[in-house]
C-alpha cells in the first residue's frame, strides 16, 4: 500500500506537469493555426504544412525568419520577432507530435518527379533529393534537414525558385541554392508534386 501511495504521489505531479506543458504550448500556438490550422497543415497550399515536421529545423527557420538577409519572409518576420528562445522551442515540440499530411501525385509529374527525387538528373548536375530527405521524405532531424513528406507543391515551389532566385540562403552549404540554380521550373513542378505524394 506504501508503494502505491508513493507511486502515486509521484506520479500525479509529473502528469499535471505534461499538461501545464501542453496547454502553454497550445496557447502559444494559437496564432499559428490562422495560417497553418489546428493542427498543423495550412488549407492555403502556398502556406507549408507544419504538423510533424523536425525540431530542429523548426526552431531554425523561426531564427532564420528574424533575419531577412537568410529567408526573406515579412509576413513571418513580423510574427517571430515577438518569439523568445523558449517559445520557439514550444512551439517545434508542439508541432513535432502532429500527424504529417498525406497528399497525391498527379500521374503526369509521377515519372519525371521520382527520377529527379530518386535519382537527380546526371545531365544537369542535380542531386538526388534521397539523398539528405531519405525515402519517404521524412528528412534527417540530426542533420537538420527536413520533412517533406506530405507539403504541398505549391510551397515546394515557392521555396525551391526563392533558392534559385537568392531570396533565401538559409541551406547548409548552399546545398539547395546550387541543386535549385540547375533545375527548369518543369523540373519543380515534377518533384514538388512528386514530394506530395511521397508517404
Amino acid at each position: 500500500m506504501k508503494k502505491f501511495v508513493l507511486t502515486f504521489v509521484l506520479f500525479v505531479p509529473l502528469v499535471l506537469f505534461a499538461q501545464e506543458n501542453s496547454i502553454s504550448e497550445m496557447k502559444k500556438a494559437v496564432v499559428c493555426t490562422a495560417c497553418h490550422g489546428q493542427e498543423g497543415n495550412s488549407a492555403n497550399p502556398e502556406w507549408p504544412n507544419i504538423a510533424g515536421q523536425h525540431p530542429k529545423y523548426f526552431i531554425k527557420q523561426l531564427r532564420d525568419m528574424k533575419d531577412s538577409e537568410l529567408r526573406d519572409a515579412p509576413t513571418m518576420k513580423a510574427l517571430v520577432a515577438t518569439l523568445n528562445e523558449q517559445d520557439m522551442d514550444d512551439l517545434a515540440v508542439y508541432y513535432a507530435k502532429m500527424p504529417l499530411a498525406q497528399g497525391s501525385t498527379p500521374p503526369k509529374f509521377l515519372n519525371r518527379g521520382e527520377q529527379i527525387y530518386r535519382g537527380g538528373d546526371f545531365a544537369k548536375r542535380i542531386a538526388a533529393c534521397i539523398a539528405c530527405h531519405g525515402p519517404k521524405g521524412t528528412g534527417n532531424a540530426q542533420a537538420g534537414f527536413p520533412v517533406l513528406s506530405g507539403q504541398h507543391a505549391a510551397y515546394t515551389v515557392l521555396q525551391l525558385n526563392a533558392f534559385k532566385d537568392g531570396k533565401r540562403k538559409n541551406d547548409l552549404n548552399h546545398i539547395m541554392q546550387d541543386i535549385s540554380s540547375r533545375m527548369s521550373q518543369d523540373d519543380m513542378e515534377a518533384v514538388a508534386h512528386y514530394i506530395e505524394g511521397l508517404h
